[in-house]
């Protein structure tokens, strides 16, 4: 395995090892910022799955402002709460709850009228939780099968003469960090004493069941509704306020509304004057009043149409906490350019257009967790990539320009496009220059390596420029010579006329040079060239660890023996004439100079005779 895939393979599994620890700590009520988060993303949820009707199971009877103008006063007096609740029976409602708490004496003969009111009646009372803190903390052992109840200090009952005749309900509310309401806790308790919920009560006495409390629901007979951990039930809002049927209390007791609005339902009293009452956020109202959550939980454990978030969703969410930052991590580290961030922006969106859908069927996946599982390790992690893809990025712009330095840039472009360029070797038509100093042996065992040094430097120099700028490649400097080859990578009917140019562009830009040297330095050294066109063998040639491209073949060679023509006939340049034809013999490229021939001579080493154009540097036309 590669040093990369190991990094890669290590960094998966700490991205899959923190989304799994943000998961186990988040569950243990830590984390309390990505209860932000999910309150908002709830909230979008439910905006984006939209108004949806509720079951027809539940009414509310508003003491609402009209009901408060026509009684006069508010808290409403018990002698109307009572006439209420009468008008309401006369319907005849499967249950009656009584959202509204009534733990203070009021005068005897309201408090009369509303006892005789509830006797006889299917009917629930409010009660409340009173905490020592805003937040319902569970301070509890861990082996206590209840342990994470709301644990409240007390609770505020209704007076003894109304909780005789009507059953008890707990009506308090659990809301996230925004405010708005998310569960209903079915279960309540005190050190001493244990209730149920208000919502509970009054669904349990209309179903004519007891409710069992179970891990993770409650049971009505043969009916159950799954709940949360610790015992609650996680709601979710049909629509704005008044979405629950709602009518007032002023038109009922004016005996304004159709019997069917109230028989066999479950009729909530409850207040929605303004200034009155409890009032919650909500994503589709700043301001619900709080029988209408109360109702919302009703109507869920009636209809079993609640939102599920139970021990089995919480699973997957840790599931998802640990696979989908591994998965994003995989995917960046699998491409790392366009097509893995695009493949990582796919995820992201597949997974929150799944997590919405998956909302609006009624399944509570968390939306917070997985951002914070994946952002941290994915960003950091691209952050690393980009960092390393820069950093790799200087280093082949660095490593190409030093190789820029030793191959042609011709050549290192055709490689890049055409790997496999010249793995076989390729017979063509080129042209060869090969130029040397004369003189540089003995020069260079008086001068010493500094010098000398600096003498190649600008001889190397030269030479570069005259074979760039004429679109030649130098295969190789050979210590104070270097041969020009044109023809590669790919051969143009221009070589020959290039290869002329640069030939006696070289002369004369050797000769300016050699006069700029300092004495006795110039009086030592001189040059020559030679140049042939014709068939070469071009190959790379190397061993297993380095390769070079290079040219061979009796072309390569007259071009080097052209030299020693120059040399003998004491001139700067022997040009073959077959470069000459192949260049265009009209052409003006030798005019600066004196150009004398053809002239047949024969070459070291090599049978038969060569026409051969001898060309000098003629100092007075430069």
């Amino acid at each position: 395995m590669g040093s990369r895939h190991l990094q890669v393979l290590i960094a998966v599994f700490v991205s899959g090892l923190w989304g799994g620890a943000v998961h186990f700590v988040h569950e243990r009520g830590h984390l309390g910022f990505l209860d932000r988060i999910e309150a908002a993303t709830t909230d979008l949820r439910t905006l984006t799955r939209g108004v949806r009707f509720p079951p027809d199971f539940v009414t509310i009877v508003a003491i609402d402002d009209a009901m408060v103008k026509r009684g006069g006063s508010y808290p409403l007096a018990r002698t109307d709460l009572a006439r209420i609740i009468d008008a309401i029976a006369r319907l005849e409602p499967k249950v009656i709850a009584v959202d509204l708490l009534l733990v203070d004496r009021g005068t005897n003969d309201g408090d009369e009228a509303l006892e005789k009111s509830l006797m006889g009646r299917a009917s629930v009372l409010a009660a409340a939780a009173v905490f020592a803190q805003a937040s319902q903390s569970i301070a509890a052992e861990k082996d206590e099968p209840l342990s994470g109840l709301p644990k409240a200090e007390k609770f505020l009952l209704p007076l003894k003469r109304f909780s005789d005749h009507a059953e008890i309900g707990i009506a308090n509310v659990t809301t996230g960090r925004s405010g708005t309401p998310s569960s209903i806790p079915m279960l309540f308790r005190t050190d001493d004493r244990i209730e149920i919920s208000f919502s509970l009560r009054a669904a349990a006495l209309a179903i004519g069941k007891e409710p069992t409390i179970k891990p993770d629901r409650v049971v009505f007979g043969e009916r159950s509704v799954a709940t949360d951990v610790d015992h609650t039930l996680p709601i979710t809002f049909y629509g704005p306020r008044q979405t629950i049927r709602t009518i007032s209390a002023a038109s009922v007791l004016a005996g304004e509304i159709a019997a069917d609005a109230i028989h066999d339902r479950v009729v909530v009293v409850g207040a929605t004057v303004t200034g009155g009452g409890d009032f919650f956020p909500t994503p589709f109202d700043p301001i619900m009043p709080g029988v209408e959550v109360t109702s919302t939980a009703i109507t869920h454990l009636l209809a079993g149409d609640g939102i599920l978030r139970n021990r089995s969703v919480r699973l997957a969410d840790g599931i998802i906490a640990v696979a989908l930052p591994m998965i994003l991590v995989t995917l960046l580290a699998w491409r790392r350019g366009a097509i893995g961030l695009k493949a990582t922006l796919i995820v992201v969106l597949t997974f929150a257009v799944a997590n919405v859908l998956v909302f609006s069927q009624g399944i509570w996946l968390s939306a917070a967790l997985p951002i914070a599982a994946t952002a941290p390790p994915a960003i950091l992690f691209a952050a690393v990539q980009l960092w390393s893809g820069r950093r790799r990025a200087q280093y082949f712009a660095t490593r190409s320009k030093l190789l820029g330095q030793f191959q042609a840039p011709d050549i290192q472009e055709w490689l890049t496009r055409d790997p496999g360029f010249l793995k076989e070797p390729i017979r063509q038509n080129a042209a060869v220059i090969f130029i040397d100093l004369s003189g540089f042996t003995s020069l260079s065992e008086r001068l010493g390596p500094g010098p000398v040094r600096d003498l190649l430097k600008e001889f190397h120099a030269l030479v570069d420029e005259e074979a760039v700028s004429s679109g030649g490649m130098i295969t190789s400097f050979l210590g104070d010579g270097a041969m020009i080859l044109f023809g590669l990578p790919q051969a143009t009917p221009a070589d020959a006329f290039r290869a002329a140019q640069c030939a006696t562009g070289l002369c004369i830009s050797a000769d300016r040079w050699l006069a700029c040297l300092q004495q006795p330095i110039n009086s030592g050294l001189g040059f020559k060239v030679g140049a042939h066109f014709g068939t070469i063998v071009a190959s790379r040639l190397g061993g297993g660890s380095y390769h070079h491209i290079t040219a061979t073949g009796d072309t390569v060679n007259v071009a080097n023996r052209l030299m020693e023509v120059a040399a003998g006939h004491e001139v700067e340049l022997a040009v073959s004439d077959e470069l000459l034809h192949a260049a265009g013999r009209n052409n003006s490229l030798f005019d600066v100079g004196v150009l004398t021939g053809p002239i047949e001579t024969r070459l070291r080493g090599r049978s038969g005779w060569l026409a051969v154009w001898l060309w000098r540097v003629s100092s007075g036309k430069l």
